[in-house]
């Protein structure tokens, strides 16, 4: 009778087993970064971003708790200062980028990094290249992160809501569409052409960049063809907006006229100089500026 039991019990336990739910690894991420490379990895859960503009993107789409490593320029949300921080993005420490154990490292796509992503491979790293220079790389990078992250949605949602917002921040838009220069560099001068993420945010937000006829992202400048240019509005970024512009006192810079006039704008670099989902908040903050200082 014992033994007859026992084969029973045998026998419910098989079908028990066979009846329960597997507990299947999860699906592999096969996908192509922006140097044409082929990724074939696991969902990342323990992340490194060496660049800004992917830290913002990594918070954004509610995977914040999987960053392990940030760069000592990784400054936007505030939570990412409490991740340890690596270094620089740019030939980026391979040692203490490694020591955080990731399984995915997120680079920006700069012929400096070549070395370093290299160096990650051999040690069994995933990387990821990123180039994170327009609107629409943020598009991309945001997709990219979220299905190496085994959360696809997440991108798509991202991606949605960036432009949903770009819509509504471009409302706000300065009824006369005003000239502006970009301060880039002072001595020798240097600003944004056609090819710079900053002239996409002018663009958006209702402005002209008055070397948007310049193909490249940068282009080196006299004051001499600044004044002769005439913009309405100069912008200035800065990292501590209080210090205010030293236009007035710049050798030369009194021939332009918005100098003169005081029709400079000292901007938050961190909202503006990166690529990142904030720029719809960008658009509307400067729309809103740009009318302001115009009106009468």
């Amino acid at each position: 009778m014992s033994s007859r039991r026992s084969a029973v019990l045998a026998v419910l336990a098989l079908f028990a087993a066979a009846c329960a739910p597997s507990r299947r690894e999860p699906a592999a991420v096969h996908l192509t970064d922006d140097w044409g490379r082929g990724l074939d990895i696991a969902p990342a859960t323990r992340i490194v971003s060496l660049a800004p503009a992917t830290t913002e993107l990594v918070f954004a789409l509610g995977l914040g708790d999987r960053l392990v490593g940030r760069t000592t320029w990784c400054d936007y949300p505030a939570e990412a200062r409490a991740i340890p921080d690596v270094g620089a993005g740019l030939a980026p420490n391979v040692e203490a980028v490694a020591a955080q154990r990731p399984d995915l490292v997120l680079v920006y796509g700069s012929e400096a990094n070549r070395d370093a992503v290299r160096q990650l491979e051999e040690l069994g790293i995933a990387v990821a290249v990123l180039r994170v220079d327009r609107a629409e790389d943020v598009r991309r990078a945001a997709r990219t992160i979220a299905a190496l992250a085994g959360r696809p949605a997440a991108g798509d949602s991202l991606v949605a809501a960036f432009d949903t917002a770009l819509v509504s921040a471009a409302t706000g838009r300065p009824a006369i569409r005003p000239a502006v220069y970009v301060d880039v560099q002072a001595n020798p001068p240097l600003t944004v052409g056609a090819g710079s993420y900053l002239t996409e945010i002018l663009d958006a937000a209702g402005a002209r960049n008055v070397f948007g006829d310049v193909a490249t992202p940068s282009a080196p400048v006299s004051v001499e063809a600044i004044a002769a240019r005439d913009p309405s509005v100069i912008l200035v970024l800065r990292s501590d907006t209080t210090l205010g512009s030293d236009l007035p006192t710049r050798p030369g810079w009194r021939a332009v006229r918005a100098v003169r006039e005081g029709r400079v704008l000292v901007l938050p670099g961190a909202l503006y100089d990166r690529p990142s989902p904030r720029m719809p908040q960008a658009v509307r903050d400067l729309a809103g500026r740009l009318h302001r200082i115009a009106a009468p």
